[in-house]
């Protein structure tokens, strides 16, 4: 992987521009692939799994899709106001 560690950090460090917006994983993967084959027509299926992999560790490392759930996850929820 360190000979494609350039096109992943490459890729990853424009994510903000191509991916504004998005918050789904698939549809972030999809963004990726694009993008790499906008950028690196070249790249063999093999290469274009590990870039994949690659920018979207990245991005989980980098909490790019933000938290799952909103709120305290272990609060108790709130009763209804009963009128």
């Amino acid at each position: 992987m360190s000979e494609l560690r350039p096109i992943i950090d490459d890729i990853a460090s424009r994510a903000d521009d191509f991916l504004a917006g998005v918050r789904d994983r698939t549809q972030a993967r999809a963004g990726i692939e694009e993008a790499i084959t906008i950028d690196y027509p070249g790249i063999d299926p093999a290469d274009r799994r590990e870039i994949v992999t690659g920018v979207m560790q990245v991005l989980e490392d980098e909490d790019f899709f933000g938290t799952e759930f909103v709120g305290d996850p272990f609060s108790e929820p709130e009763e209804p106001d009963e009128e």
